[in-house]
């Protein structure tokens, strides 16, 4: 069966590849290791998530919750931080980035989080630290790349008494950061995080959507009542854009309307292995094996997206090339 024929859109600004917490596929992700193998295969930017620690120091990790992303487990003198804890509406069981100094911290290592999936990338469990937003930070000045920080909960850390906005601002500024050509990006699927933010900086900011559910601040009713056409506008007041899940844009019309109240669009996350492939784009019958994803892309890219989150830079970069050929 053919693929059937798509109603090419251009992107409002130059497109770009966001390393998604690092190059992810094939490192355990957010690493130093896992961030300079994504800029050595060509990504624009990379993406750190950031969690505060108890003495308030932004560092990368997907959650505050670090038992599944880091050898803390292992660690008989922490045994006693194990603990249960709310966040966003979810029970949590593990061990909490805020509970530990950073001192601490460092003494952690890294580890895979999807070992069924990417075993190869088991290998390097235990040789990588647990990196700060300042050393992220220094890595992307060295190689001329920027960064794409999301803050993580960050309602949840105002809660605990750890506000995040004011300290990442002023992180970013001693950075030399502050404008709106800053090689820098923040986003958040909360909205008053992002509307406060605004109010302090003029680096770029991104609406995090998802398909189902809504913000955790309850700033809004749902992710849905965001993408109409009067959500987009409210969006457009304090961002530059919006970071829809891929299934979002997978027909085009979310980036068309999108781009009609004048934001981009940063889709996430495309990743190569088939089990996170629509089934057409699968390669064999193995979860594990890599489909078509540079297919994938392409789509969106002929859509018109503004750039792309990937676990596989190497992969987003090459179908950015092809597409940028065949125009």
């Amino acid at each position: 069966m053919s693929r059937p024929l798509i109603a090419k859109q251009k992107s409002l600004s130059p497109v770009i590849v966001i390393a998604h917490r690092g190059a992810s596929g094939l490192r355990p992700e957010h690493t130093i290791a896992g961030y300079t193998l994504a800029i050595e295969q060509g990504a624009d930017f990379i993406e750190p998530d950031l969690v505060l620690t108890k003495d308030d120091v932004f560092v990368a990790r997907h959650e505050n919750d670090i038992t599944d992303t880091t050898d803390v487990a292992k660690h008989a003198e922490f045994a006693d931080r194990k603990t249960s804890k709310t966040i966003d509406g979810t029970k949590h069981v593990g061990w909490f980035t805020e509970d530990f100094t950073l001192a601490e911290l460092k003494t952690l290592r890294a580890k895979e989080r999807l070992p069924l999936l990417r075993p190869d990338n088991v290998q390097y469990d235990g040789q990588f630290e647990v990196p700060t937003l300042a050393e992220v930070i220094a890595l992307a000045k060295q190689h001329k790349v920027g960064i794409y920080p999301e803050t993580k909960h960050p309602s949840y850390f105002a809660g605990i008494g750890h506000p995040m906005e004011a300290r990442l601002v002023a992180e970013l500024k001693a950075a030399g950061w502050d404008s709106a050509d800053a090689p820098v990006f923040v986003q958040s699927f909360e909205v008053d995080n992002l509307k406060r933010l605004n109010g302090m900086t003029s680096v770029r900011l991104i609406q995090l959507l998802d398909a189902s559910g809504g913000p955790a601040d309850k700033a809004t009713p749902s992710y849905a009542a965001m993408i109409t056409p009067a959500g987009l506008k409210a969006v457009a007041a304090y961002a530059y854009g919006i970071g829809p899940g891929k299934a979002m844009v997978a027909d085009g019309t979310l980036i068309a309307a999108a781009h009609a109240a004048g934001l981009r669009v940063h889709p996430w996350t495309f990743r190569a292995e088939n089990y996170f492939l629509p089934a057409r784009l699968w390669s064999g019958v193995n979860p594990r094996a890599h489909g078509r994803v540079e297919e994938e892309i392409r789509q969106a890219i002929d859509h018109g997206v503004d750039g792309y989150f990937t676990d596989f830079p190497a992969l987003g970069v090459a179908a950015r090339a092809a597409a940028a050929k065949d125009q």
